[in-house]
């Protein structure tokens, strides 16, 4: 099921066109080996994504993360280099190095080349207002990526 077909007035908000938000309901389907989300929607994969104000709030400001929550910061990544490599046709790999208190960095690389670069604090409160939001801070992240890509397209084809 794409990101068009979702249900569009959901609890979450409607839908934007988004071509990171489709690679990001991609990884989720993907990650589904035994069928067990099949009958999810989009907007359900995705919640997990959208934390409120209040939740936000009620999260401490110093804790560990758990597992699930770098898996979500893993998948949002891989979305953002594949719609990445999508644009412009050049393979990107994600690395991520995180300590177990929730600060690290994420980086995605297309040959020789860091077309993303983000430091990562606080990953246990890892979240976004809203679909919007979401879709914002990814699609910012693809634009950099391909602009990065597109001025120093030597070092991202050198293998």
């Amino acid at each position: 099921m794409e990101v068009q077909t979702a249900v569009k007035n959901n609890e979450l908000g409607a839908f934007p066109e988004s071509a990171f938000l489709v690679e990001l309901v991609k990884q989720w389907r993907a990650q589904d080996l035994n069928g067990a989300w099949d009958k999810k929607s989009d907007a359900d994969l995705i919640a997990p994504y959208i934390v409120t104000k209040e939740q936000r709030r009620e999260t401490p400001i110093i804790g560990d993360p758990d597992p699930e929550t770098l898996w979500r910061v893993e998948l949002f990544f891989n979305a953002v280099g594949l719609a990445i490599e999508r644009r412009t046709g050049i393979m990107v790999s994600p690395m991520m190095k995180m300590h177990h208190e929730g600060f690290g960095r994420m980086v995605l690389l297309a040959g020789r080349l860091v077309v993303v670069n983000k430091q990562l604090r606080d990953v246990h409160r890892f979240g976004f207002e809203s679909i919007g939001k979401l879709v914002e801070e990814g699609e910012k992240y693809v634009a950099a990526g391909v602009e990065m890509i597109e001025q120093f397209s030597a070092a991202a084809r050198f293998g």
